[in-house]
């Protein structure tokens, strides 16, 4: 229940996990682990659309990032049943629909990694990697897949 406290805490209450849009699974687990599939920012907590750096800000993407996150959240609550059973973030990677020459990837990507470490402590903090890519799905600016280990 500490996480549920911190979430709380927060002033975060998780959307429902999302349901895929493909021939996929939002997470699956293996031994102590488990793979999320790319999330999108949770429609619960704003609409976004577009590439950073043109049709949205800096701070627009850092907040979407961290929209993915509640949403990877919500996730990780279905499948596991209770966030408390996350022992760290381990790897994420982070993909930004960058305008031409945006080149400020890592810090829209910290919305989501941010979010991890106020859930988490210490336990949050990652490696990571942040890509411009010029396209997501449905004009979406972040997407977000992480791996986390579990007990």
């Amino acid at each position: 229940m500490i996480v549920k406290s911190k979430l709380k805490d927060l002033g975060i209450v998780l959307p429902k996990a999302p349901v895929p849009g493909g021939s996929y699974v939002t997470a699956v687990i293996t031994g102590n682990l488990i793979y999320t599939a790319g999330h999108l920012p949770a429609l619960t907590e704003g609409h976004w659309e577009g590439k950073i750096g043109s049709d949205l800000t800096v701070d627009d993407g850092v907040s979407a990032a961290r929209a993915v996150g509640i949403n990877t959240l919500a996730t990780l609550e279905d499948k596991l049943g209770d966030l408390d059973r996350v022992v760290r973030v381990v790897k994420v990677l982070g993909f930004v629909a960058s305008a031409p020459g945006f080149n400020a990837q890592p810090t829209v990507i910290n919305g989501f990694s941010d979010l991890m470490k106020e859930v988490f402590g210490d336990s949050g903090m990652h490696a990571r990697s942040a890509v411009g890519v010029s396209e997501l799905p449905i004009n979406t600016p972040v997407e977000v897949e992480a791996i986390f280990e579990i007990k």
